[in-house]
């Protein structure tokens, strides 16, 4: 399998992972969760891990795979400024949870262009 073949599944892969994690660890979503947001923060929690690996899964299948990935990269695109605000809400908390939180705002900056490049390489204008 080529590396153009690998990048989609690897694309879906993340989004569905994360999907998985919302409902295997939901008090660790729920406490980013915007207390303005109505309903309490494990309905969003599920909402949105349900929601991730939905576009994630169009990316895998090549007939889909240009609207799916337009549609990761705009879901990648929109968590950002939820991270960044936990990111500056968590600056005083312990140490590792600081970490984490400020860790992943590099690790995702590169997802919104792959993701476009997916949809891009898939046929058509992206």
């Amino acid at each position: 399998m080529s590396r153009s073949e690998r990048s989609p599944l690897l694309l879906a892969g993340l989004p569905t992972a994360a999907g998985v994690t919302h409902f295997a660890r939901p008090r660790t979503f729920d406490a980013i969760v915007p207390r303005s947001l109505p309903g309490t923060p494990r309905v969003w929690t599920y909402a949105s891990g349900a929601a991730e690996p939905a576009p994630a899964a169009g990316v895998a299948l090549p007939r889909t795979r240009r609207t799916a990935a337009l549609a990761t990269t705009a879901c990648f695109a929109g968590v950002f400024p939820a991270n960044l605000k936990t990111a500056l809400d968590w600056r005083h908390r312990p140490a590792p949870l600081k970490a984490a939180a400020y860790g992943r705002l590099p690790l995702q900056v590169p997802l919104v262009p792959w993701a476009r490049g997916v949809a891009r390489n898939s046929g058509g204008r992206a």
